[in-house]
């Protein structure tokens, strides 16, 4: 790090830290995991056949190469050896036949789970309120969709269909080892108490490497999704050097997390290596003197039965240690992707209430706030007693210095928040009783900074109601009296757009707010600071468009040039979130109060 480059901040825990352990929801995990198999039964159940399937013919064909050498091969007989060879051959044939499939058959239902996953965590973040995304950083909401999703698939596709060959083996092997010789099976059972306490040590240790390694994760993809985003900003600032610190100390702190994951990997390992190993020779031991002493019911012939089935017993026992990280980072990965989608809205949306009416302009929708009080967090009111009722198809106009609650009004009538206490009322009906998505429906909005999307201009202005003909875009741009601006474009509507609007001056993107707004024929409009980035010249233009537009429509005007409100039926004037005055424009320069003042100010400016 250069001299006298400080980073932003320090590495910081998640606020989302998980709390998983796995000796406690390892099951309940693995059982919601494969609830997402049910719609997928036609790959699921033949599958599960042929797991079995693989589970039983690998030992039964390591069993078939020993009865050949205990028996064809012991004896010398040609033919024996000759057709015993070719059984053995086939059934090896089959057997990699199977894993084809089996292989197959686990990618595919690993890409559906993971499909209807991410489909559903997608959805349920686009339902989630404002205060969701207020507390919620886009680079932990896209881990989530990416790599703690993506760690899920690998636990379907390889660890549990593997795990579950691996150990359906054991188990046939095990009872072939009980065949052929109990008492040296019984030395074999010694090893898993080892086993066992080795997973309960490293599953600690390896588990919490593995959730902060993911933690980690997470704070990278925030920075780095902010750092892009606010390019200009950095650039602008030179403050280049300073952010690429702060990431690479980001950066180091995964790095730590990931080898203190690798170095307990590579002690667990070679301790269950060691451990086969050990018995294997102990194996030896016993089973030579068994052969050696006499009256034993031991052959030579079943020993090496005996040792190539152990063999098949202890390379399960590796071969799950190996895909033991995997297994954690599914787990680990299927926790913070539940967690999320256990996050419970603000709100639950009532389906069965009584429609909004529908009727479109001329007509309107009445709005009545009552003694409403609203906080961002709790203990700060931003809005202090508001009340006010606009008729169908009146303007009412917010004014007031910034902070004085203007967006906050606003974003109550879309929505997007709940009050504390109080009511909002429209058409006569309480917020808390009418769907988000029917209120939206009636609703346009323009922004100051609105958002738009990578695609052409036509797209983005009928993203609300992407069935409108290319004629009717045309024909909303010409009525807001700017049709000739858009079509100047160098391809006019075909125009393309990029990420955010890029391509676009900022008063062209305004425009194509204005039309997409109105396009959806609204009977609530609400303009917030919607002219800021418009010339003088086409924002007179607009003006003229919007008397016409705003007539039979409810709308609510958010503005800092007081030239854009003259006309409104009402004007509300706010300070620190509350109302200190009210009435039309004339009225308000009578009183000589903050209205006055504003005015002034403005007309001075």
């Amino acid at each position: 790090m250069k001299r006298g480059i400080v980073p932003l901040t320090h590495v910081k825990p998640d606020s989302e830290a998980t709390q998983y352990h796995p000796e406690q929801g390892v099951l309940k995990l693995l059982a919601r995991v494969f609830s997402y198999t049910r719609p997928h039964k036609r790959l699921l159940f033949p599958l599960i056949v042929q797991v079995l399937l693989r589970a039983a013919l690998l030992p039964v064909g390591t069993w078939a190469m020993a009865a050949v050498i205990n028996g064809p091969i012991e004896h010398k007989d040609p033919n024996g050896i000759l057709w015993g060879a070719l059984g053995v051959a086939g059934l090896a044939a089959f057997t990699n036949w199977m894993f084809h499939f089996r292989y197959k058959l686990a990618l595919k239902l690993g890409e559906a789970v993971i499909h209807d996953l991410r489909a559903e965590v997608v959805k349920h973040v686009f339902k989630m309120p404002m205060t969701f995304f207020d507390t919620t950083k886009v680079g932990r909401i896209i881990g989530r969709v990416t790599s703690d999703i993506d760690s899920i698939r690998t636990g379907v596709q390889d660890v549990v269909f593997i795990s579950a060959v691996q150990i359906g083996q054991m188990l046939v092997v095990g009872s072939m080892m009980i065949y052929y010789d109990w008492v040296l099976f019984l030395v074999v059972l010694l090893l898993a108490p080892i086993i066992w306490s080795l997973n309960r040590t490293f599953t600690k240790r390896m588990t919490e490497a593995q959730r902060k390694a993911s933690e980690s994760y997470s704070r990278i993809a925030a920075t780095l999704a902010e750092s892009v985003s606010g390019v200009r900003v950095t650039q602008g600032f030179v403050r280049e050097d300073v952010n690429a610190a702060y990431f690479r100390e980001l950066a180091a702190d995964q790095a730590k997390y990931n080898m203190v994951m690798s170095r307990q990997s590579a002690v667990f390992l070679p301790l269950l290596e060691c451990n086969t190993q050990i018995f294997t020779a102990l194996l030896l031991l016993i089973g030579g003197w068994r052969v050696l002493t006499p009256n034993s019911s031991a052959s030579v012939g079943n020993i090496v039965q005996f040792f190539f089935l152990s063999a098949l017993l202890f390379d399960p026992i590796k071969s799950v240690g190996n895909q033991y990280a995997s297994a954690l980072a599914a787990m680990v990965g299927a926790e913070r992707v539940f967690r999320l989608l256990d996050t419970s809205p603000a709100w639950k949306e009532t389906a069965n209430d009584a429609p909004l009416s529908s009727t479109r302009p001329p007509g309107g929708m009445s709005v009545e706030f009552s003694s409403l009080w609203f906080a961002y967090e709790e203990g700060r009111d931003v809005l202090k007693n508001i009340s006010f009722k606009a008729e169908p198809g009146q303007t009412v106009a917010l004014v007031g210095h910034t902070g004085s609650g203007k967006t906050s009004i606003t974003n109550l009538l879309g929505k997007l928040y709940l009050p504390q206490r109080g009511s909002l009322l429209l058409d006569g009906r309480n917020v808390l009783e009418i769907h988000s998505d029917e209120l939206h429906a009636q609703l346009g909005v323009v922004h100051q900074h609105s958002y738009l999307f990578e695609g052409t201009v036509l797209d983005n202005i009928r993203f609300a109601k992407p069935e409108a003909s290319e004629e009717v875009v045309r024909a909303v741009t010409q009525e807001l009296g700017f049709g000739d601006l858009i079509e100047a474009l160098p391809q006019g509507l075909l125009t393309r757009v990029g990420e955010g609007g890029t391509g676009l001056s900022s008063g062209q993107r305004q425009l194509v707010s204005f039309a997409r707004a109105l396009l959806v024929n609204p009977r609530l409009l609400i303009l917030d600071e919607a002219t800021s980035a418009i010339d003088s010249p086409t924002e007179e233009r607009i003006q003229r468009a919007l008397q016409k537009l705003l007539r039979g429509r409810t709308s609510f005007v958010v503005a800092h040039r007081l030239s854009t409100i003259r006309q409104a039926d009402l004007i509300l004037v706010l300070d620190q979130g509350a109302i200190v005055e009210r009435g039309t424009h004339e009225s308000l320069l009578r009183q000589e109060g903050a209205y006055a003042q504003l005015h002034a100010h403005f007309a001075k400016a």
